[in-house]
């Protein structure tokens, strides 16, 4: 079973991940993706991910960090800031089949790829594409779920 999440404005601005300046680290506001693995902070850099159009966010990646097996209904183009992404296709996890992008890095997944990523040391992308921003996770159980009382308050 697939689980598909589209991010809402709501839940972007009420946590705080709206841009203020051009793309400069100290002006970009952090917050924690609802649509993703807990650990990342995003922020927008540009363009509203919930509409359409062009968009581009920030994503910093812990040492470690995993994006399971996912796949977007259009083009997600990710440049690499900081640090190294392993980077794999396929519908599992799979750290052996990853190729390595390190900072000036780039690389685009067609629309409809299934695709998956590990982090190698604290790493910062800068994610563009065509939104609104929709994510579908390969395996439903690899689906970020809200926290639950009493440890997620």
């Amino acid at each position: 079973m697939k689980t598909t999440f589209v991010v809402a404005v709501a839940m972007l601005a009420a946590r705080g991940a709206v841009a203020q300046g051009a793309g400069e680290p100290a002006s970009l506001h952090w917050s924690v993706p609802p649509v993703l693995p807990h650990g990342a902070l995003m922020a927008i850099v540009g363009g509203d991910p919930t509409g359409p159009g062009v968009s581009t966010l920030e994503l910093s990646m812990p040492n470690g960090y995993r994006i399971p097996p996912h796949f977007h209904p259009g083009y997600e183009h990710v440049e690499v800031k900081e640090g190294t992404l392993l980077v794999g296709m396929g519908d599992r996890l799979d750290p052996k089949r990853t190729q390595p992008l390190a900072a000036g890095d780039s690389a685009t997944a067609p629309a409809g790829m299934h695709h998956f990523s590990i982090a190698k040391g604290r790493t910062v992308l800068s994610v563009t594409f065509m939104g609104p921003y929709t994510i579908t996770y390969v395996r439903a159980e690899d689906a970020p779920r809200p926290p639950s009382f009493p440890f997620g308050y």
